[in-house]
């Protein structure tokens, strides 16, 4: 019994990926060539992520701006990234979707949705925890005795 579940824990670490693979990258270089091919194609070809750099660096700037501490910059930036991380996905999703399912398929299309609703909950995170973040600056920049602010 031990084994079997031992066999199943481990089957996957025992597949080798070069015998399955289309192409594998030599070398720690040429990953990072293909890394920056994607982020290309991304800005290129997904209108959505030419949107996001625009507000990723509109949101980089407010933060300097408001002269937000180290920790709150660094929320703001791991939470852009995390809706970076999901666009990313997302399209690579879509991508190996219309490759494997070229005819209309009804879990074709709800693998799509699923991947593009992972997209919006973290726009949505990222939104409200902007407005965590950044309202309270932005208010005390505006209107330093707004009684908006904490005491």
């Amino acid at each position: 019994m031990f084994k079997r579940i031992a066999d199943q824990i481990m089957g996957t670490s025992r597949i080798n990926p070069s015998e399955y693979a289309a192409q594998i990258s030599p070398n720690r270089l040429k990953s990072l060539g293909y890394s920056l091919a994607g982020w290309i194609y991304m800005l290129r070809r997904q209108k959505n992520t030419r949107l996001m750099s625009l507000a990723s660096i509109a949101i980089a700037i407010l933060c300097v701006w408001l002269q937000i501490d180290r920790v709150e910059f660094a929320i703001i930036i791991v939470v852009i990234t995390i809706v970076w991380l999901t666009e990313f996905l997302n399209a690579g999703i879509e991508a190996a979707v219309d490759l494997a399912s070229p005819d209309l398929h009804p879990m074709a299309q709800v693998g799509k949705d699923v991947a593009s609703a992972a997209v919006l909950l973290g726009v949505i995170a990222s939104i409200l925890i902007g407005i965590l973040i950044l309202g309270p600056h932005l208010i005390e920049k505006i209107d330093p005795n707004s009684p908006l602010l904490p005491s």
